[in-house]
């Protein structure tokens, strides 16, 4: 990953709130995006990841609180705010009769940026046909040509709402692959929301995560895998000659997030825990294998499990 310029903050929000009728979509949210920061936007359905997207880029009106992109409100945002802003929505909206070809050379029209060199190269690594009228292209290749439209103009942000929904594993690893170089080139700072949580963990540095219109996770990745741990508990040698299995009751610590007992053994999730290992082996009678724990199972642990 690139470095990150916490000076040089492109994207944000304070105390962000959103509402429709009574239902509340954004309770409250506060973060920030430097230059350089890729964040994967993680939360189940329902949670406020599109609306959070939305109002960055002043499609919605914040109902208490401010989306800034670039220092603005979002809903201030001028022509050339929009030009440093690259974006992928969930449902593109392009003209069905145009070629992707056509739709590309009336897209660079806007932007005194565009890169055609970069086009070519994202083109060929999407295996694109511009030939083809979008409105015969499958999901998947709309949903490429989205991508090339959102970042061939050297955007400093770029917000993606389920760019890989459509696509299949190699489209995937090409998207995330053209991630990188564009760190590499332009360190842009990148806001991700994905139900793809294996390319998140392997994309992002940052993770913010939603639970019912709140953040309950704001945290760096690294910082993350270093707290959770995933503990596999077998009795100790000693134990194990004499018999004693393990009962539904016999882990109980605060630091313990979730946990599978059975009579020879016991698979734990546990947090901040690891200089809690020695003594608990001593009070149980066991011994730990601790693994790190995957972006997966943490979401498990934020949001109670549930569908994504």
């Amino acid at each position: 990953m690139t470095h990150a310029h916490p000076d040089q903050i492109i994207l944000a929000s304070e105390h962000l709130s959103k509402s429709f009728g009574d239902r509340t979509a954004l309770d409250g949210v506060s973060f920030s995006v430097p230059r350089g920061r890729v964040v994967g936007l993680v939360g189940r359905n329902g949670s406020g990841k599109t609306t959070l997207l939305r109002c960055l880029q002043g499609l919605a009106a914040p109902t208490a609180g401010r989306a800034t992109a670039f220092g603005l409100d979002g809903l201030l945002l001028g022509d050339a705010e929009l030009a440093r802003l690259g974006v992928v929505s969930q449902e593109s909206r392009f003209v069905p009769w145009m070629s992707g070809r056509a739709h590309l050379d009336f897209v660079r029209t806007f932007y005194p940026r565009w890169d055609t060199t970069r086009e070519r190269t994202l083109v060929d690594a999407f295996e694109l046909d511009l030939r083809q009228r979008i409105g015969t292209m499958s999901p998947g290749a709309v949903q490429k040509l989205a991508v090339v439209t959102a970042i061939c103009h050297h955007p400093e942000a770029i917000l993606l709402d389920e760019p890989a929904a459509s696509l299949d594993p190699p489209s995937r690893e090409a998207l995330f692959t053209t991630l990188f170089d564009l760190l590499r080139e332009d360190e842009p700072a990148i806001l991700i929301s994905s139900h793809q949580l294996d390319d998140i963990e392997r994309s992002v540095d940052w993770i913010l995560c939603l639970e019912k219109g709140r953040v309950v996770r704001n945290e760096a990745l690294d910082s993350l895998q270093e707290r959770y741990a995933r503990w596999r508990v077998l009795p100790a040698p000693e134990r194990a000659a004499v018999g004693g299995g393990f009962r539904e009751d016999s882990f109980t610590a605060s630091w313990i997030r979730s946990k599978t007992v059975e009579p020879n053994g016991a698979l734990l999730v546990v947090e901040d825990a690891e200089a809690e290992r020695e003594s608990f082996e001593a009070r149980h009678g066991v011994t730990v294998d601790a693994q790190p724990l995957r972006l997966a199972e943490m979401f498990k642990v934020w949001t109670g499990g549930g569908a994504r």
